[in-house]
């Protein structure tokens, strides 16, 4: 039963009016948003990082609660007239914590890449900076002298990271160059086993022995197992580092009850981010949770490096909070999984290789080098046929970054819509089909590309029209009509 329903019209008729007031300014606005709920509607959406939020989410955004500058947090702001927002700011906490049974919750980060940030600065704030004011004597950084503020920002700045590696399912964020995280940290990776595919916890504890952090990172963006928070702890307690879960591709399985006990972070970890959409099928923004020693410190993520909260979004964020809190949500984190599986399971039928042989969450990584193919022509030639997939590097990826060798697919979206197991299964044979009728192109010179590549002639409709069947079965926002 697909996740979004509404018994009367008037979910309609609040987007109808929404959508005439934009039009009235700027129709070709308009028109971009109702194109997009269309492209949304007509396609099979395997994004392992996107979802759909339910009509009240959507729009809790859209309002004057977006007009309220609030800086600070609920009762300490440095705004006159925000007690609207600390009533929802309040609220997105409380949930939070009842939620995912943190001690702390702070809902205010605009995005993931900002929760880490707020987590990273408070860990250099709580092990870096608080023991050098009281070295000094002194309560804040502005009491110091130019001498030992000096030593203060060199020592902030030589802080070690030590997370999963990017080809191995880590994520930018997690100390790598390109990313302000990177910049901040002297960073080194653990991997995985390069016969199994599977994090290989002997070799990140040799590593964390080897290279001290101050920070260890666990979490991943496209690593299809799960990871055990205690062990990491452990080593994380012995070589004195903060053990940091980013978990924002899983929150929704952990809210769900799916991952509970060593695979779920928050009772191990000192501190945990994720974002709010994803699998926890909220607006787009982050969330920090955190034990008692960071929470001072996580409060201060604005103005430390967050601009002004943004009231609106917290409200969506508390809505779609609420919404995980009930029973049919853990429902939905189960089948989540249960489709994952399938669809991996419905792929090795058909002789795909996937990075670690399968899943245990919400993703699955194909290794599309076996159809001959690139990770960005295997993206390219699946969006013709209407299935949105995106990209994604695999352990020692010989095509980079950009071209890949893989692609990432997930199952947290077209769960919401209603899907279910027997129809991974199609799925994984419509995906089949694509790669197996897709061959790479060469470029202008002659040489290979590992961008452009040719489709057999009608496979992309054949594949699209398919699709349509199944899509139809399972319609999206179905209480919405537009004209």
């Amino acid at each position: 039963m697909t996740e979004i329903r509404a018994q009367d019209g008037t979910v309609s008729a609040a987007f109808q009016s929404a959508l005439e007031v934009i039009r009235r300014s700027d129709p070709r606005i308009a028109d971009a948003i109702s194109s997009e709920l269309t492209d949304q509607r007509e396609s099979l959406k395997l994004i392992a990082s996107e979802n759909y939020a339910s009509p009240a989410v959507l729009l809790a955004m859209g309002n004057w609660l977006s007009d309220k500058y609030a800086e600070g947090t609920a009762g300490r702001r440095f705004y006159a007239g925000c007690r609207n927002v600390d009533t929802v700011e309040a609220l997105a906490a409380e949930y939070a914590r009842d939620l995912f049974g943190a001690r702390h919750a702070y809902v205010q980060p605009h995005s993931g890449i900002d929760a880490n940030l707020v987590a990273y600065w408070a860990v250099l704030a709580q092990k870096v900076e608080s023991p050098a004011l009281a070295k000094a004597g002194v309560r804040g950084v502005n009491d110091l002298g130019d001498a030992d503020w000096a030593r203060l920002r060199a020592d902030l700045g030589d802080q070690r990271m030590l997370g999963m590696s990017l080809d191995a399912g880590g994520h930018l964020t997690h100390g790598f160059r390109p990313n302000i995280s990177g910049k901040m940290f002297d960073q080194r990776s653990y991997g995985t086993d390069p016969a199994t595919g599977l994090l290989d916890y002997a070799a990140v504890r040799e590593a964390a022995r080897e290279f001290r952090p101050l920070i260890l990172v666990a979490g991943y963006s496209a690593y299809p197992r799960l990871v055990n928070f205690r062990i990491m702890r452990e080593i994380a307690d012995e070589v004195g580092a903060t053990l940091m879960v980013d978990m924002a591709h899983f929150a929704g399985l952990v809210a769900g009850r799916v991952l509970t006990g060593d695979f779920d972070p928050v009772p191990h970890a000192q501190i945990v981010t994720t974002t709010t959409h994803k699998s926890l099928r909220g607006p787009r923004g982050g969330m920090v949770l955190c034990d008692d020693e960071f929470a001072d410190s996580v409060d201060r993520g604005c103005p430390l490096v967050l601009g002004g909260p943004l009231p609106h979004v917290m409200a969506a964020k508390a809505i779609a909070l609420g919404e995980a809190r009930r029973p049919e949500f853990r429902d939905y984190a189960a089948r989540v999984v249960d489709n994952s599986r399938a669809l991996a399971e419905g792929l090795l039928r058909r002789s795909a290789t996937l990075v670690t042989g399968g899943t245990d969450n919400h993703l699955v990584i194909i290794d599309v080098s076996r159809y001959g193919l690139t990770g960005r022509q295997a993206e390219s030639a699946l969006l013709d046929a209407g299935i949105v997939t995106n990209r994604n590097a695999i352990p020692r990826d010989p095509n980079g970054a950009w071209y890949t060798s893989g692609v990432r697919i997930g199952t947290p979206a077209l769960t919401t819509r209603g899907f279910g197991t027997a129809e991974m299964d199609e799925i994984a044979e419509l995906i089949d089909q694509v790669l197996h009728g897709t061959e790479p192109a060469p470029g202008k010179d002659g040489r290979p590309s590992q961008a452009l590549y040719r489709l057999k002639d009608g496979l992309a409709e054949h594949i699209s029209g398919r699709a349509a069947e199944m899509l139809a079965k399972n319609p999206l926002y179905p209480e919405i009509d537009l004209p």
